[in-house]
Parts: structure tokens; sequence; C-alpha cells
């Protein structure tokens, strides 16, 4: 009898089981991007009101086990509109639901693209990298911006001082001048020097959408300095959908932030608008650069009819942060001695009566304002164009006097503790019958930036299209300098006056006793009018895209100076350069998993205005030797896709002629000046690998590998500034004229390039732990960091100091849940989790060695917590 009911179990569990599996089907299918046809990667595809889903491959294909019946499928990936689907599976049958198109939740991004020129993976054929918005949030934590790149191919970023926002970026070992930043395709590269300052962008990473890292020339239609490559940043715009989110977080060294944004989405009578805005300020990590910092975004949209969209958006950041000077890097042997160690600031100290003191500070407003027009003319063609307008104020505060020396660490003016002795230096600025030798000074830069940016965009035919457009841009640059704390003494005579050719003899000018807020040292005005036409033509065909554009421009600089010209004479004469550039690739998908690319291109780019006015915060007189950098680069690159694994390869060489080179004559010694040379040729080739493996829907891996073989190809001689910058003869007298000034040899010829690794490698893995957590882990590898040279005169044709190899592993987490009803997610990073110590930055001694190298170290461990719900 036991045997039967046994026997009549199991025979009714197998049935059981059998009917269950009968009564099971599969669901399949494609999801891809509208507009575009690119396929999504990890979109999510769940059963409405279970936690039966799955993600899509690398193909953006997926396939779901359900039970038969009608079911709502409800398909979603962020940035884009969820749609719920109804499907009727069948018992044991595979229900195809083909290819699935889901729209942007962003009112006019489509068109927001056509001025980024943002590249596509098996299609445009250049390098690229693309960081979206849940990648920032989950990887940046407490980091600089810049920082977030550092697991992508041939870029290497460090925190430099490790003030609030004074990051910096090198590409394939180009540094910030030669790397082209775009925000929404706008250039946002300083327009007399060429760099960026992350500090004016330091909200970006709460309103960026995307980020794509464009290595070598890119697909940039218009002319900008992507010698290195390109960064194209792309920002929110109007949210489709209703709705917003507020966030907190906290982290070391009392980091704090909040923000929060709010959407209208775009309503029956097609207006549309959303606003951003954070707050986030700690003490540093640092010793003594505490920061305050704030962000805010705003776009408002109307989508006048189906032909018409017209869109404002504006963003700034406004910040001050307390800094750590390049002149307060150290010997290795010394930072043990400092109490707080790697974290020690030089410009840390306190005054009479305790007050504590810093010579270095940053701080500046650059808002950007930007009106959109997008036309559709007709099927074919369209019209987008872009009119902004950016504009900043602020500066840096530094030392100044002819006894600033006092304040860059002299080991004479420090306190038992180590601390900077501002009481001593104070004191003695106060008995000094000649007033103030050591103050600190407000280096104050505001500018005006106009800009006009349009591109018209056709159909020739079902293969061919062309894109041809305008780029004008008009800067206004206003440099001055005036005293910020005459440090204890009653006055400060300004020892540029005397130079001043005009008021020679004029002794009440010269020895004028100045105070708070007055001018010194320099007061001119920069001026630059960019005038820029460009065209591409695109050509698609089945396995088969490829591009040819080219760019025309012409680049006008004068100056108007108020402090050091005759009456008369203030304004300079007006020098043109005229720049070009040609590029061309191709892309062929050989199968729907391999392809190949290549491209080649050729351009010359004007100098900058710092080369051109040598003595630019003294002297109207050019600089004759100017002339076009030429840049002449070529690539070639391998792509691998399947439904688990992707991955990519490349080759490249960029040869660079006629560049400008300039630095400190000796890093250790502030008092000793700079130079800058120009004529520089360099040769950077390399190899750059990335890869991605999808394990299962819960594991999967990613890597990248670059090699690179940087150094400068040739010796030149360069001029010689003093450390107001003011050009200067072998007597060290200050000149005007290029042709009276001193020159000195640089032995760099074979000299491999230094401030960037030229090998960096990392290993990073997510995987989620459950329906709802997710963890990640990155391991990050850099070798072969040449230091800068910190006499320029010592190199003789031989390599810097190396910086030793060093590895870093940083941990983040994402939990999501739900809080009365709302969508919520707790984050967390840990940066450096295992506290190593390694440097990020060096600058060479004269034997070469690490005996007289001095360097900045990064952070050890930091961390932070993040909480953020969705409305």
């Amino acid at each position: 009898m036991k045997n039967f009911i046994f026997s009549a179990i199991m025979v009714a569990g197998f049935g059981f089981l059998s009917l269950t599996g009968f009564s099971q089907g599969t669901i399949k299918g494609k999801i891809v991007e509208a507009g575009s046809n690119e396929a999504l990667i990890g979109a999510s595809i769940v059963v409405d009101g279970t936690t039966i889903g799955t993600v899509t491959d690398f193909n953006g294909d997926f396939s779901l086990s359900v039970q038969a019946g009608e079911k709502q499928i409800i398909v979603s990936y962020i940035g884009y509109i969820s749609q719920t689907l109804t499907v009727n599976v069948q018992n044991g049958q595979t229900t195809d639901l083909g290819t699935i198109e889901i729209e942007s939740d962003a009112v006019g991004l489509d068109e927001v693209l056509v001025f980024a020129s943002v590249a596509i993976q098996r299609k445009t054929p250049v390098a690229i990298s693309t960081i979206d918005a849940l990648t920032i949030t989950e990887k940046l934590g407490t980091q600089e911006f810049p920082e977030v790149l550092q697991t992508t191919p041939g870029v290497y970023a460090t925190k430099q001082g490790g003030g609030y926002g004074d990051g910096r970026i090198n590409l394939r070992g180009f540094d910030s001048p030669n790397v082209a930043v775009m925000i929404n395709g706008i250039p946002v590269n300083d327009m007399e020097w060429g760099g960026i300052y992350w500090s004016n962008w330091a909200g970006m990473a709460d309103v960026t959408r995307s980020m794509q890292v464009q290595r070598g020339l890119g697909a940039s239609k218009v002319a900008v300095p992507s010698v290195g490559g390109s960064i194209n940043i792309v920002t929110k715009t109007t949210d489709a959908k209703e709705g917003g989110s507020v966030y907190t977080a906290i982290g070391n060294n009392g980091y704090k932030k909040v923000a929060f944004n709010v959407s209208s989405g775009l309503t029956d009578n097609g207006w549309a608008f959303t606003i951003l805005g954070s707050r986030t300020s700690g003490d540093g990590y640092i010793l003594g650069t505490e920061f305050e910092g704030y962000s805010y975004f705003a776009n408002i949209s109307k989508q006048i009819n189906d032909n018409h969209i017209l869109s404002l958006t504006g963003f700034g950041a406004p910040q001050w942060h307390n800094q750590r000077s390049r002149f307060d890097k150290q010997k290795i042997s010394d930072w043990p001695t400092y109490k707080e160690g790697t974290r020690f600031n030089a410009t840390y100290g306190f005054g009479v009566n305790g007050q504590r003191k810093m010579s270095a500070k940053n701080y500046y407003h650059k808002p950007q304002i930007s009106l959109n027009h997008f036309w559709t003319i007709n099927e074919k063609s369209s019209l987008s164009t872009s009119a902004y307008y950016s504009f900043g104020s602020g500066g840096g505060a530094s030392a100044r006097g002819n006894e600033r020396s006092k304040l860059y660490g002299s080991s004479d003016y420090r306190t038992i503790e180590g601390y900077l002795d501002y009481a001593a230096i104070m004191e003695e600025n106060a008995a000094n019958l000649d007033g103030s030798q050591a103050i600190i000074g407000s280096s104050n830069n505001d500018h005006k930036w106009y800009g006009l940016l349009s591109t018209y965009t056709t159909e020739l035919s079902k293969t061919l299209d062309i894109y041809s457009g305008i780029d004008i841009r008009y800067y206004i640059g206003d440099h001055n300098r005036t005293i910020r704390d005459l440090l204890g003494g009653k006055f400060f005579i300004d020892p540029q006056r005397a130079d001043v050719e005009f008021q020679s003899g004029n002794e009440s000018y010269i020895n004028e006793k100045l105070s708070y807020g007055d001018k010194i040292s320099r007061d001119y005005l920069g001026y630059v009018l960019w005038n820029g036409v460009f065209s591409q033509i695109e050509y698609n065909k089945d396995k088969l895209s490829a591009f040819f554009s080219g760019a025309l421009s012409n680049t006008t600089y004068w100056r108007e100076d108020k402090m050091f010209a005759a009456p008369g004479e203030e304004v300079s004469d007006k020098i043109n350069f005229l720049g070009w550039s040609a590029k061309g690739g191709a892309n062929y998908n050989m199968t729907n998993r391999h392809n190949v690319f290549t491209n080649i291109g050729y351009f010359s780019r004007a100098p900058y205005f710092s080369n051109v006015f040598l003595a630019k915060d003294n002297s109207n007189a050019m600089n004759d030797g100017a002339e076009n950098e030429k840049i002449f680069s070529a690539e070639l690159g391998y792509g691998y896709k399947s439904k688990m694994f992707t991955f990519n390869f490349n080759a490249y060489n960029t040869i660079w002629k006629d560049k400008s080179l300039s630095g400190a004559l000796d890093s250790q010694d502030p008092d000793a000046g700079r130079y800058n040379a120009l004529g520089v040729n360099a040769i950077h080739r390399g190899l750059e690998f990335e890869g991605n493996l999808k394990v299962n829907n819960k594991l999967s891996i990613r890597g990248m590998l670059s090699i690179g073989d940087w150094k400068w190809d040739n010796d030149v001689e360069a001029y010689t500034f003093n450390r107001d910058g003011a050009l200067v003869n072998s007597k060290g007298e200050i000149v005007t004229n290029p042709a009276d000034a001193n020159t000195i040899k640089l032995d760099i010829g074979g000299v491999h390039v230094g401030d960037a690794a030229q090998t960096t490698a990392s290993l990073g893995l997510n995987y989620k732990l459950m329906q709802n957590l997710k963890i990640g882990v990155d391991y990050r590898y850099f070798a072969r960091l040449f230091a800068d040279p910190g006499d320029i005169e010592d190199l003789s044709g031989t390599d810097t100091w190396q910086v030793p190899d060093a590895g870093v592993v940083d941990t983040n987490m994402r939990y999501y849940f739900k809080i009365a009803g709302l969508d919520a997610t707790l984050s967390a990073n840990v940066h450096n989790l295992l506290n190593n110590e390694y440097i990020t930055d060096a600058e060479s001694g004269s034997s070469a060695t690490w005996e007289d190298a001095v360097v900045f170290y990064g952070f050890g461990r930091t961390g932070s917590v993040a909480l953020k719900i969705k409305f």
C-alpha cells in the first residue's frame, strides 16, 4: 500500500512538472534606439507585476522564458521612454517581437547630437569609448569629473594638487590644450591658450547624459584642437516625461552634496522645461583645501510644430576652493616628515593671533547660455543652429612681491609643526619701510565669448549624406592683477611699474604706495576672432560606411594694453592665421561580428594667443616666429562583437610639428621664471585594446590596455621669462621685443614625453547579487610615467626619472528599493580601497632619480554614500 501511494505521488509530481514545462513559452526580440537603429545594451525586459526578466546582450537581443498566456512586457532603458507590450505566449512556442524601437526621453536630443558629432560603433571609423549617465553615477563618487574616464584607453587623469576641480586629463600623451572638449557640440577650450579648467565645469556630472571620448582626430565636423582626441559631453535637454528627483550624499573629510531636478514633461501645447540645482561642500582631502560649489541647469523647449523645435539652455557652476600650489610638490624623503603625510599643504599656515591663512585659492563662475533652433526643412534636409554666449568671472590667488618665495614653503618660515609661518612674514612686512615684500595677489581673468554654430544636413541619395556649416566665435579676455592681502604691511610698491617705458622718470607713479584692490603687474584685454566653415560627406551602404570632411578657419588676434603701453599705442595690430583640416575614414563590417576601420587626417592649426604675444602680460610686441602647428595622424582598427563579448583594437601614429612647449625653468625655485619654445616636434604612437564580456545576466567583465610610445623629436631653443611672465634678456632685464630676448637650448630630441603614464590598464566587473543589488569593482594600473623636467636645461637628451608603477582598486554599490511607492537608489563608493600610496604627478631633478624629484601623491582611501529618490 505504501509503495502504491509513493508511486502515485511520483506520477502526479512528474505529471505536474510536465504540464508546467508544456505551459511555458519564449519571448525574444531586439531593442534599438529609435532613429539611429543602434542596439541598446543592457536594456531591461520584465514581466509586469513580477521579478521575471532579463537584459539585452551586446547585439541588443534578448530571450525570456515565461508561462503561457497573455503577458504585459515592460521594456525600459535609462534615458529612454519605457514601452509596455501585450504579448500572447503560446505553449512551447517562441514569440518573436522583432526589432523594438524605443524613443529618447529627452526633447530635441537627436538635434543636439548633430552638433555633438557623436560617433557610432561599427559605423563611425574612429576609436571611441562612451560613458553613459548611469556609469558616471556609479563610478564618480567624490572623484573629479575627468577621473571617470580613467578606465578608457589612452586616458591619464589626476587631481594634481588635490583642490576641488583642479583635476587634469591627458589623452594619448597630449595635454589639455590639445584635447578638444565640447559640450553639446560647442567648443569650450580656452580661446587664448587652448586648455580647460575643470573647476569651471565641476557641476557637469549632475547634468551629463553621456560622455564620449573620441581618440585621435575624431568625428567632429568643426575645427577643434583634437590632436590627442576629443571629449564630447552631451547634457540633459528637456525630459519628455514629467517628474524629478532629490539627492543627498556624504563622504570623507566633510564632503556633503544635495541636488534636485524637476521636469514638466512635454505638454499638449508643445512646451517643456527641466531645472536642476546642486550644492557641494567639504573640507578637502588635502590639508586646508575647503571648497564650496554650486551647479545649475535649466532648459525650456517649445515644439512649435512638426518641423520646428526651439530650445533655450543655461548652465553653470560657481565655486571657490583653496588650493595646493604646483610649487608645493615635495621630495619623496620629505613627505613622511609632515604630520599630515601626503595630505600636507605647504601654503597652509597661521598669521597673527592664530588666524588661519592660505596663499592659493581659485574662484570662478562661467555660465553658458545657448539658444538652439532645429528646423526639419523636408524629409531629406534639416538645419540646426545654436547661438551661444559664455561669460566668465573670477580668478586665482597666489604669491606676489620681491620676496614671494617666502610663501612657497621656505624652510626659514616654518612653525615647529611644519606649517607656513604667516605671522613672521606679516611682522617683517609691517616693519619694512619699503612696504610689503611678500603679498597675496589676485590674478583676475574675466571673459565674454559669443558664438554661432549652424549645420545644414541633407540626404543626397539613399547612400550619401552631406553636412555643411559655419562656426563663428568672438572672445574678449580681461586680465589684470590686484592686491588681495598685504600680509601685515601698510602698502605695496609694484616692481613691474619700473618697466613702464612711457612712465620712465615718473617717480610718483613708479613708487606709488598701493593698497588692497589696486592693480599690479598687468592689465590688458586679449581679443580672438574665429571664422570657420566646414563640410562633411558620409557614405553608408550595406557593410561599408565612409566619410570625408574638411574645415577652413581664420583666427585673428589682437591685444589692448591698459598699463604698459604709451598713450595712442594701447591697441596692437591684428594678426591673422589661416588654419585648415582634412580627414577621412572608412568602416567595413566584414560580418555581423567582425569589422575593420581606418582613418587618416592632416590639419594646420593657428598658434595660441600666448605664443603670438610672448610677453602678453606687459607688451603688444608680436612674435614673428609664430607659425601654424601641423598634425598628421593615421589609425587602423579592428572590432569584434557577439552576444557575450565585444572587443576593439586599434593602432595609431601621430606626427606633430611646430608645436609650442612651455614650463618652469626650475620647478623647485619659484623665482627662476619660465620658458617658451616654438618649433617643437613630437611623435606619438601606440596600441589600444578594450573589451567587454557578459558572462550572464548577473556578471559582466570589462578591461582595457593602452601602450604608448611618445617622444620629442628634435632639439629646440626657448625664450625665457621672469617670475612675473615678462620676457627677459640674458641679463634678466625685461624686454618687449622677442628679438632681444634670451634663449636657451632644450636637448629634448628622443626624450620621452612626461606628465602622463604611457602604459595604462584596467579590469572591472559588475555583479548583480540580487534583483535590486549591484556591486562593481575596478582595478586601475599605470606605468611608464616619466616625470616632467624640473630643470629643462638638465635634460641633455636623456629621459627624466620614471615614476614607480602603481595600481588602485575602486568599488561601488547600488541598491534599488521603494520609499512610499517612489523609486529610490542607495549608492556607495570607495576609491583606493586598499589605501595604496602612489605618485601621480612628478617633476624630475638634475640627477633624474627619485632622490631630488618632487612629487604629489594620489589620494588615500576615500568614500561616499548617496541616496536618490525619484518622483
